[in-house]
């Protein structure tokens, strides 16, 4: 199931990877690791609400191993000669199996999760841009995403907080990639970069298309900023407030741009 929740303004927030739920029969294929669920993006859709009432929020409910809806459905890596993970993934993040033996999805799996999972909730996402476009001329996609700052097999050191992805400044007006960057390098305490390590998942690359009227952008969040990154993954009040201070900014940023007219 997708949850969808509209609002009036110019904004789409995508939400694919917080959901927690395995159904039966998948749940039963996991292993401990698996049913651990490490890699969740917890606690984003808390984060974003309320911090605007005009946004429209398009959530996947299932988890990312189940299908991750971020990534192309043909399978093709978004990031060629790097550690990821796969469609249906295979691994953690850290490169853990995990699935009991002998459980993994086979290609008329994969296909099944395709249809049952992966296509409704882009059906959903693209049905609301679409309305979005009708009602303001263009339309904003904020991919939302968090990840723990540490993980060795994916990326050097620590994550910086703020990671903006544009696909190197291909999926959306020039004035929307420099307002979030600006928005972030002026939140004091925190560090930011843009396409960097994240360029931006299958989700901001697939239909950001600026010529068309929808622009797409990305901001993957160390959870560090918010949260405790280690089970049972508590949410930090503390953090978290003044973080949501700096999305507002951003999203009341970005939604300024449209009442302007500056991306028309």
């Amino acid at each position: 199931m997708i949850e969808v929740t509209r609002g009036g303004g110019p904004i789409v927030l995508g939400l694919p990877h917080t959901g927690t739920e395995l159904p039966g029969d998948i749940r039963e294929g996991l292993n401990e690791t698996g049913r651990a669920m490490a890699d969740t993006d917890w606690h984003i859709d808390r984060l974003y609400s309320g911090l605007r009432d005009d946004i429209t929020m398009v959530r996947q409910v299932e988890h990312r191993y189940v299908i991750d809806v971020n990534r192309p459905p043909d399978g093709q890596s978004l990031y060629p000669g790097q550690n990821t993970t796969d469609l249906c993934p295979l691994t953690d993040f850290d490169g853990r199996a995990i699935h009991r033996e002998g459980c993994a999805p086979d290609a008329a799996e994969i296909a099944r999760r395709i249809e049952v999972y992966h296509a409704p909730y882009h059906a959903a996402l693209s049905t609301e841009l679409a309305r979005v476009k009708a009602k303001h001329g263009v339309a904003v996609l904020y991919d939302c995403h968090s990840i723990r700052s540490v993980i060795p097999r994916l990326f050097d050191g620590s994550l910086p907080d703020f990671n903006i992805g544009t696909n190197l400044s291909t999926t959306c007006a020039a004035i929307v990639e420099k307002t979030v960057e600006k928005i972030c390098a002026a939140a004091g305490g925190y560090s930011s970069i843009t396409n960097g390590r994240f360029r931006g998942g299958w989700t901001t690359r697939h239909y950001g298309d600026v010529e068309a009227g929808i622009h797409a952008i990305q901001m993957e969040l160390a959870q560090s900023t918010y949260m405790e990154e280690a089970a049972p993954w508590d949410w930090d009040a503390a953090k978290a407030t003044r973080l949501r201070e700096q999305l507002a900014r951003i999203l009341n940023g970005l939604s300024e741009l449209v009442e302007k007219g500056a991306l028309r």
